[in-house]
């Protein structure tokens, strides 16, 4: 993992200014967080998440606290493929004309259990979510994100995906490969584009999502997703010469 001193980056107040900029999973947790301080900084935001009545609220909410209109996209990953993701990235390309940025952050657990007895069905939508749909819609936005400078595309990640654990089943396996997705992409991107590309892993984070994932746990001591969105606005503005960092924004005890 790389060292990352995010707590210490202040973000100008317009540092994200005129940037159109993609988040997956931005209806709740980190996602939802990461979406208002985006606008608040200046970007359109295209909010893309399953959840569309989710999605509607924080579009108001949004607006009416006067920060940049953002972009309502109720799309279901389970229903991406290839195909679909290039129709996306075409309408991207017709509608708004530019993408700065990538922010992959959603997420599907499964139901963690041993290898031998993992639910087929939960395998496929784990996979699909969290490590072909990012695939898939990287590549049909490539040609979007090499067209402007200074772009950027960021994996949320997961500890399980840097060094696996029992039980963690597809979930781990998912981002195991996301990481090395990351690290492909990275290499591939650097010499021939503007593109940086990097993992974050942002560690225990009150969310519902870590309620699910660690039943039982005290959520009163660890931090809220607005807390940490200082790293997602330092990765997508100030950041330019990090390329492929596996980051990692808190630590588990």
């Amino acid at each position: 993992m790389t060292t990352f001193d995010w707590q210490h980056f202040q973000a100008q107040p317009n540092c994200l200014q005129d940037k159109v900029i993609l988040i997956t999973g931005a209806a709740d947790g980190i996602g939802k967080a990461v979406t208002i301080a985006f606008a608040e900084h200046g970007a359109t935001v295209l909010m893309l998440d399953k959840k569309a009545r989710h999605l509607e609220k924080l579009y108001d909410q949004i607006v009416e606290r006067g920060f940049t209109e953002p972009v309502i996209l109720p799309v279901d990953l389970m229903d991406v493929t290839p195909e679909s993701a290039t129709i996306f990235a075409q309408a991207i390309h017709d509608d708004i004309g530019k993408l700065d940025g990538l922010l992959h952050n959603a997420a599907d657990l499964g139901s963690p259990s041993p290898l031998d007895q993992y639910n087929m069905e939960y395998w496929h939508s784990v996979m699909q979510t969290n490590l072909h749909a990012p695939y898939f819609l990287t590549r049909a936005c490539l040609p979007l994100l090499k067209q402007e400078h200074d772009t950027n595309i960021v994996f949320t990640s997961a500890d399980v995906g840097r060094q696996a654990a029992a039980y963690w089943g597809a979930y781990a396996i998912a981002y195991a490969g996301l990481e090395a997705q990351m690290t492909i992409w990275s290499q591939e991107l650097e010499n021939t584009t503007n593109i940086k590309v990097n993992s974050l892993d942002p560690g225990p984070v009150r969310t519902s999502f870590r309620r699910r994932s660690h039943p039982g746990e005290s959520q009163d001591s660890l931090v809220a997703p607005q807390q940490i969105t200082p790293a997602y606005l330092q990765l997508f503005s100030a950041n330019k010469q990090r390329q492929g960092a596996a980051l990692k924004i808190i630590d588990s005890e």
